[in-house]
């Protein structure tokens, strides 16, 4: 089993930058991708931005051209850039990752953005 742990949120006001980091220890043989999501209250979660073994990324529309997701070459620490920072993007973020077919989510970092 995977575990991870979100760091890296705050406060920022809108125009900011902040960056996320996910740290994954355990057994992570067999990755099959990693993400970021985000859960507004009163909202569903929903994906952010992933990022599979091939490389190959996918963003939600709203952070397209704003957010970019990262890692480091051993799949241990997982990154969320997020700069031009908007009201909207206020959310718990979560970090998950998918492994052989069994899904692990962190614990989520809170993110706010004032206006």
């Amino acid at each position: 089993q995977v575990q991870l742990v979100e760091s890296g949120g705050g406060l920022v006001q809108a125009g900011g930058s902040l960056r996320l980091t996910c740290a994954a220890s355990g057994a992570i043989v067999g990755i099959n991708n990693m993400g970021w999501y985000r859960q507004a209250p009163g909202n569903e979660r929903e994906l952010v931005a992933q990022i599979t073994t091939d490389g190959s990324t996918n963003y939600a529309d709203s952070v397209k051209g704003r957010f970019a997701i990262s890692r480091d070459s051993v799949w241990r620490t997982l990154y969320l850039q997020m700069n031009r920072l908007k009201p909207e993007d206020t959310a718990v973020y979560y970090c998950k990752a998918n492994v052989r077919g069994f899904t692990s989510w962190g614990q989520g970092t809170q993110v706010t953005v004032s206006s």
